[in-house]
C-alpha cells in the first residue's frame, strides 16, 4: 500500500500545482505556528517544501519529511536557490523515524491529512512534539473546494485499504479533536480560503487535474477501461468547478488552520 502511496504521489507533476497553486499555504502556517529562530522544527508530508522551506528561511532548524522522495528531491532543489538549509527526509507520517519530543514545532500543510490511518499518524505528531511545544496544521474540509473534489471522485476510485479514512476529515475540528484529545490544548481552528485564479475555465481545471495530481490521475487510471465512466467524471469535475466558480474562473479553496500545544 505505501508503495502505491508513493508512486500516486510521483505520477504526475505535483511540484508544479505545489508551485503555481498552494505556495501561499506555507508562510501562512509558519506565521500561525510562530515558527523563528532557535526552534526545532518538523514537517510532515511536506512535499516539495511549501513549509518547510519557509520556516528554514525564518531562522529555524528544519527537518522535511515525506513518504515520496522525488518530491522531497525538488523541494532540495529550490531550498538551494533560496539558499535554504534544511534536512530533507524520506519518512513516512505513521511511523517517523525521530525520536519522542524531538522538535519544538511540528507542522503538516496539506501533507500528513493523506496518511490513510488518521489515529496513528496523529499519534506521531504528538509523540515527535516535545511537551510544550506547537502542532500546526492546514488541511482541505470536507465541505470545500478540495474536500468536494474527493467527494465527486470517490464513486470512481478504487476501494481505499480496510480502516483507512479519507482526507478531508482531517479539515473538520471535531474529528481533530478526537485524534489529538487531551494531548493537546490550547487548540485554535480557523477557516480560510485560498483564492485561485489559475484557470480560466471550470474545464481548465479538470483537465489540469487530470495531468498533474496523482489522486486525480489514479482514479481516471482506475476507469481508464470504461469510457462512459471517463465521460461521466469528465462532466462530474466539470460541474464541480462550475459550482465553485466565484466568477471568470477564479475558486475559493477552502482550508481549516489548526494550532495546539503539546500537553506534558
Amino acid at each position: 500500500m505505501k508503495q502505491k502511496h508513493r508512486a500516486m504521489w510521483a505520477s504526475g507533476d505535483y511540484p508544479a500545482l505545489a508551485a503555481d497553486i498552494v505556495s501561499p499555504l506555507g508562510p501562512v502556517l509558519v506565521t500561525a505556528a510562530e515558527i523563528g529562530p532557535g526552534q526545532t522544527v518538523l514537517d510532515v508530508g511536506a512535499g516539495t517544501g511549501n513549509a518547510a522551506v519557509p520556516a528554514a528561511l525564518a531562522g529555524a532548524t528544519v527537518t522535511a519529511s515525506d513518504l515520496t522522495p522525488e518530491l522531497l528531491a525538488v523541494g532540495e532543489r529550490h531550498a538551494a536557490t533560496l539558499d535554504a538549509k534544511l534536512n530533507w527526509v524520506e519518512a513516512d507520517a505513521e511511523a517517523l523515524p525521530f525520536d519522542a519530543g524531538s522538535f519544538d514545532t511540528v507542522i503538516s500543510c496539506i501533507g500528513v491529512m493523506f496518511a490513510p490511518f488518521h489515529e496513528t499518524a496523529a499519534a506521531e505528531l504528538l509523540r515527535v512534539c516535545r511537551p510544550g511545544g506547537t502542532i500546526g496544521l492546514i488541511n482541505w474540509t470536507p465541505e470545500g473546494f478540495i474536500g468536494q473534489m474527493f467527494a465527486t471522485m470517490k464513486p470512481y476510485a478504487a476501494p481505499p485499504p480496510a480502516g483507512a479514512q479519507p482526507p478531508p476529515r482531517w479539515g473538520d475540528p471535531a474529528h481533530l479533536e478526537s485524534l489529538f484529545g487531551d494531548g493537546v490544548s490550547g487548540v485554535t481552528v480557523e477557516r480560510r480560503h485560498l483564492r485561485v485564479t489559475h484557470f480560466g475555465t471550470p474545464e481548465e481545471f479538470r483537465d489540469y487535474f487530470k495531468s498533474v495530481y496523482g489522486p486525480t490521475i489514479a482514479v481516471y487510471r482506475n476507469i481508464a477501461g470504461d469510457p462512459d465512466r471517463v465521460a461521466a467524471l469528465d462532466a462530474d469535475l466539470a460541474a464541480l468547478g462550475t459550482r465553485f466558480d466565484q466568477g471568470g474562473g477564479a475558486l475559493d479553496w477552502e482550508y481549516l488552520l489548526y494550532t495546539a500545544t503539546r500537553t506534558a
